[in-house]
């Protein structure tokens, strides 16, 4: 593999990680004073509108053109329950212990890739993932303040989120990333829009309507670098970055809630940075597989 393209793969996640640790913060302050459904709508909306005005002028209707329109929907279908069940988690858990619970997921898509991709894993690159995913439990703490209920939010969503990332590997083979980008939009827009009225209100100060427009924005940005990412490099080898969200939310929870994670916390941030950079490191000297797909 080039590693060029692979080090673009790698920033775009980055990128994306960062996107979407202050989309989390905006999220979290915004569904404690508006109706959850509301603001799950809006960040759907300007993604689906902001998506279609950039693109559709400079690719018109091949923007539609689909090999796999059933993917299409369960592609969004997927995406729109991670939202769900994430910004119900939210209400109830720090900004780093949300993130954290949801790095489970890189280790179910390691596994699974090797599984379904036959994708090779080396020792080395198990104890990478492994060492972040200890890094991440240190942050979380099993047995601390989490009740079971809150903490099965997270870990459903994880679930539904890893089956997005395969798929959204999967289907890059074949598919543009800006069709793949519009059409979860309009699947998460059309899903919402069922149900927004019965959770419609108008007391809104400017600020929050503001907040609500970024909000669509910043997830717009973060699902299209992701995107972007997969269409490049392979999950196995992008899997260990996907740990920097710890270290990105705790940086948005101590600026907008003042939150700072305790000794064993900073201890994980502290493993996740080490297996971070050795994974980089990693990356550059091995040889990549080839990447599910190409743009």
């Amino acid at each position: 593999m080039n590693p060029q393209r692979t080090w673009a793969g790698i920033g775009f996640l980055i990128l994306s990680m960062i996107c979407f640790a202050v989309l989390d913060a905006i999220i979290k302050y915004l569904v404690n004073l508006l109706p959850m459904v509301m603001v799950l709508w809006f960040r759907y909306l300007v993604q689906a509108v902001s998506t279609s005005v950039t693109l559709w002028p400079r690719q018109g209707r091949s923007l539609l053109h689909t090999q796999q329109p059933k993917l299409q929907l369960l592609r969004g279908f997927l995406l729109m329950m991670c939202s769900v069940l994430g910004f119900l988690s939210l209400q109830h858990m720090p900004l780093a212990e949300f993130a954290a619970i949801a790095l489970l997921t890189p280790l179910a898509v390691t596994v699974l890739s090797r599984m379904l991709f036959k994708e090779r894993i080396s020792p080395l690159r198990w104890v990478l993932i492994l060492g972040g995913f200890a890094g991440a439990m240190m942050i979380v703490r099993p047995g601390g303040h989490l009740s079971g209920a809150v903490a099965m939010l997270p870990l459903t969503m994880v679930l539904f989120y890893t089956a997005f990332q395969l798929l959204t590997s999967y289907m890059a083979r074949t598919e543009s990333p800006m069709t793949m980008h519009f059409y979860t939009g309009w699947v998460g827009t059309a899903a919402v829009s069922c149900l927004v009225y019965w959770h419609w209100t108008t007391d809104i100060s400017a600020l929050n309507w503001a907040l609500l427009v970024v909000c669509g924005l910043l997830g717009s940005t973060a699902h299209y670098l992701f995107i972007l990412a997969f269409a490049r490099v392979t999950p196995v080898r992008l899997s260990p970055f996907l740990y920097l969200q710890v270290v990105f939310s705790t940086l948005a929870g101590w600026v907008a809630f003042s939150f700072v994670p305790a000794g064993w916390g900073l201890v994980g941030m502290l493993l996740i940075m080490v297996c971070g950079a050795a994974a980089g490191w990693l990356n550059a000297r091995e040889k990549a597989p080839p990447a599910l797909g190409t743009l």
